[in-house]
């Protein structure tokens, strides 16, 4: 499955479109991560803990969305756009990553 966040792809036509596809992450960080964010973003650098629940949610929406297109018959998603948003209802901090897509046929 191809996924790119152009409008098209050199060299191949777009044959049909399939209509739009989505794939959605919410994961929770935990009291520990976020108390360590904290103090990183007093005394600077890098929240590792926190990149990598990013980077877990966002590979679960690509694939959340690639399954779908397939399921629709496609072979490529067109124009993908990632939406990173943080949540926080009351306690602790939850990461949402959304990604939207076109699911298409190339030739």
């Amino acid at each position: 499955m191809l996924i790119t966040t152009t409008h098209s792809v050199e060299g191949r036509r777009v044959a049909r479109y399939l209509g739009l596809v989505t794939g959605e992450a919410i994961l929770g960080a935990n009291l520990f991560k976020d108390l360590f964010a904290g103090i990183r973003d007093l005394v600077g650098g890098r929240s590792g803990a926190y990149e990598g629940e990013l980077r877990k949610a966002r590979e679960i929406a690509l694939t959340e969305m690639s399954q779908q297109a397939q399921a629709l018959g496609a072979n490529a998603v067109l124009g993908v756009d990632l939406d990173f948003e943080e949540i926080s209802p009351g306690q602790g901090t939850m990461l949402m990553v959304t990604a939207t897509g076109t699911a298409v046929v190339l030739e």
